[in-house]
């Protein structure tokens, strides 16, 4: 039970690395939280910063949930203290929390006095590594909405919710037969539950028309 606890405590504190925070601090010397939408993420990052620094800090915050589930979750050694009722092996469970967990510490990060971003870089990182081929599908969403609209964050949303569907589009339409399918399934809608939780602002700004859309050009020292 402790070393579950350690993992845990570990993938928290993981997740919770301000990786915006700190690059806008050592490139302009700014708060990014102080700027733009006021979020600690990759997309505020994009507007104030420029996209190379942007795409620095989503890579980074992917980095941070996929370090949970390949690297952190190999430190819980001991059998799962529970009974485990999903199809999952132990293992893959503790890898499954371990995510969730840096998730949650990305969102609510003890080093900002608990203002964090939306989660969206760490969740890609994490489902990366668990459900592989429906996460790059995923991707292919979020870059055809970003492109169409321009809103980084109509993006993030509509492909936290493609996850799933192509999930059950998958296993019940083309037959697919998708390990821990029933285990799996509401994990990622409950991640997209959050996720929308996350963007309820932005959501509100686009359809009041006021959410920022993203620009490649680039940025002028704030």
């Amino acid at each position: 039970m402790l070393n579950l606890i350690f993992v845990i405590i570990l993938s928290y504190l993981a997740g919770s690395i301000p990786t915006s925070i700190i690059i806008s601090k050592l490139v302009r010397g700014i708060d990014i939280r102080e700027h733009g939408s006021g979020n600690a993420g990759g997309s505020n990052v994009f507007r104030i910063l420029g996209w190379k620094y942007g795409i620095l800090v989503i890579l980074l915050d992917a980095l941070k949930g996929a370090l949970a589930v390949i690297l952190i979750a190999r430190l819980y050694l001991d059998s799962f203290p529970f009974t485990n009722i999903t199809p999952f092996d132990d293992f893959t469970l503790v890898q499954i929390i371990c995510g969730v967990v840096a998730v949650m510490g990305h969102i609510w990060t003890v080093f900002a006095g608990f203002r964090g971003g939306k989660g969206i870089a760490t969740g890609l990182g994490v489902l990366i590594m668990i459900v592989t081929i429906d996460m790059a599908l995923a991707l292919g969403v979020f870059f055809l909405v970003v492109s169409l609209s321009r809103y980084i964050s109509l993006g993030s949303i509509a492909a936290a919710i493609a996850v799933p569907v192509i999930l059950v589009i998958r296993e019940n339409i083309f037959g697919i037969d998708i390990q821990g399918y029933h285990t799996v399934l509401p994990f990622t809608i409950a991640l997209a539950l959050l996720v929308i939780y996350t963007h309820r602002k932005n959501i509100n700004r686009i359809i009041h028309g006021s959410e920022s859309k993203i620009s490649f050009a680039k940025k002028k020292s704030v």
